[in-house]
């Protein structure tokens, strides 16, 4: 993540912003990432209230300026998920971001 592809329309001065955004919410929320397909990676969130909220802004902001990624957010019986999918030409993308999260994850 630290490299944005030229698909991403976020203006440079502006991405250091965003991966610390990302960064916070993969240190204070998340409790998992797995790899569940190639091009599919899903995050387990703190079902804390205020999480999906926080997650959905950051999300849709993320959508708006790299139209490649699919989110999907869930919150069912109790838990809270993140799926991020991209397509097969983006595969790099995703392992940076799964990459990242778990190095900051681990470093809590």
């Amino acid at each position: 993540m630290d490299c944005a592809p030229d698909a991403c329309t976020l203006p440079t001065a502006e991405r250091p912003l965003r991966i610390a955004e990302f960064d916070d919410l993969f240190r204070t929320a998340a409790t998992a990432v797995t790899r569940i397909g190639p091009y599919v990676a899903r995050w387990l969130l703190t079902p804390d209230p205020a999480v999906p909220a926080r997650t959905a802004d950051l999300v849709a902001r993320e959508s708006m300026c790299c139209s490649f990624f699919d989110f999907t957010l869930r919150v069912a019986q109790g838990s809270l998920t993140l799926d991020v999918a991209v397509p097969a030409e983006q595969a790099a993308v995703l392992d940076g971001l799964v990459d990242r999260a778990r190095s900051v994850m681990t470093g809590r």
